[in-house]
């Protein structure tokens, strides 16, 4: 096909190009990647629950009971008995008045702008956004406007003057940064624009707050200063899908207005058995949240000590800052030889001259795993730096 072969070449030069490796076996710290057994510190399941036998068997019960696909779309005749009590958990788990399930995140997020806003209206997202909501903000034709990554200052100069409804968006934690946002400074300003606020919390929900409710709870705000909380399933829960939680008018609307969730196939009713179950876990066993940030101040603490730039997180996502993207595709080829697996995180995903390593803890993981990752790293730091 003319032109992109050439597109793919420029993209391997550069050192950009991804690839896909073949796991064989359930999720865990330690996996067999391509047939070989390797160590990872690179998966988003915090708690450990992806591969949980109480999951797996709620999966097999409500395969029995519903079988294996939805068949349909929500308003069609896919949405389960198990659909709408996981929805109503899941609207008690937030505090908020209702909740909606997506099939995925980016859907959600593309949802939640699409059936909101239109061409005379604003949309002001944090630099750092996640690409799901960046692609929201723009396909939604409202006005597109960023402020700069955590600045709720910046974030009510662009709000002077934003035409229509306007809508603010940020992650609640940043997938590539690990950092938390300023919830509360940002919910301030938007009260006093009288702007909407939109929290992605798909790296916050299981396992920030009290019993992991996410970052905005952490931060004491509930539906009022955030009516607009979208939250994933696949992540510290372990599961699959997304889903919107808010006031009875945002959900309605969103019922009514969002073309992802219209005219999507629901999600197979036994993976909504499956999160049910996650959820009671994830409420429960607050021992889960305790070892995974034990774990990360273990890392933390090690990898400071080896002179490395570790970039300012209290989350399980804890990126060291190699600059390059050649730097940071030589680290990681070092650490896979050693059979450690971590994400090379490179352009376009994060701005030029910040490639990473990006190192995720999972509530999985063991001291031992830990301290073999930075003896690891010890060696390839005096490695790289001979």
């Amino acid at each position: 096909m003319n032109g992109l072969q050439e597109q793919l070449e420029r993209r391997r030069v550069d050192g950009l190009l991804r690839s896909r490796r073949v796991i064989d076996g359930a999720q865990g710290p330690e996996l067999t990647v391509d047939g070989r057994r390797m160590l990872a510190f690179c998966s988003n399941d915090y708690l450990g629950l992806a591969a949980d036998p109480r999951l797996a068997e709620a999966v097999q019960r409500g395969v029995g009971r519903y079988g294996v696909g939805a068949g349909a779309a929500h308003l069609v005749s896919g949405h389960s008995r198990a659909h709408h009590a996981l929805e109503e958990e899941l609207a008690e788990f937030t505090g908020r008045s209702r909740a909606l399930l997506f099939s995925t995140g980016y859907m959600a997020n593309l949802g939640v702008t699409g059936a909101l806003l239109g061409r005379r209206d604003s949309v002001i997202e944090d630099r750092l956004n996640h690409a799901s909501l960046i692609d929201g903000g723009l396909l939604s034709r409202a006005a597109f406007r960023r402020y700069r990554h955590a600045d709720a200052a910046a974030l009510g100069e662009q709000l002077d003057g934003a035409p229509g409804r306007r809508l603010v968006v940020t992650d609640g934690v940043f997938s590539m940064d690990g950092d938390v946002a300023p919830v509360t400074a940002l919910a301030e300003v938007c009260a006093g624009h009288g702007a909407w606020l939109m929290v992605d919390d798909a790296h916050g929900i299981g396992v920030l707050g009290p019993q992991g409710r996410g970052s905005v709870a952490a931060a004491g705000l509930g539906q009022d200063q955030v009516p607009i909380l979208m939250g994933t399933l696949g992540k510290a829960l372990g599961t699959a899908g997304a889903f919107v939680a808010g006031p009875e008018e945002l959900i309605e609307s969103l019922i009514q207005f969002a073309r992802p969730y219209i005219y999507t196939t629901a999600m197979p009713p036994a993976i909504a058995e499956a999160t049910r179950v996650a959820l009671r876990i994830a409420a429960e066993e607050e021992w889960r949240r305790e070892r995974l940030q034990g774990l990360v101040q273990r890392l933390r603490h090690g990898v400071q000590r080896l002179g490395l730039h570790l970039m300012d997180s209290p989350t399980p996502i804890q990126p060291i800052l190699l600059g390059s993207s050649e730097q940071a595709n030589r680290w990681n080829a070092a650490l896979q030889r050693e059979g450690i697996l971590v994400g090379a995180i490179r352009p376009p995903t994060v701005p030029e001259g910040t490639a990473r390593l990006r190192i995720t803890l999972s509530a999985a993981h063991t001291v031992a795993h830990v301290e073999t990752l930075l003896a690891v790293l010890a060696e390839v730091a005096a490695e790289q730096s001979a």
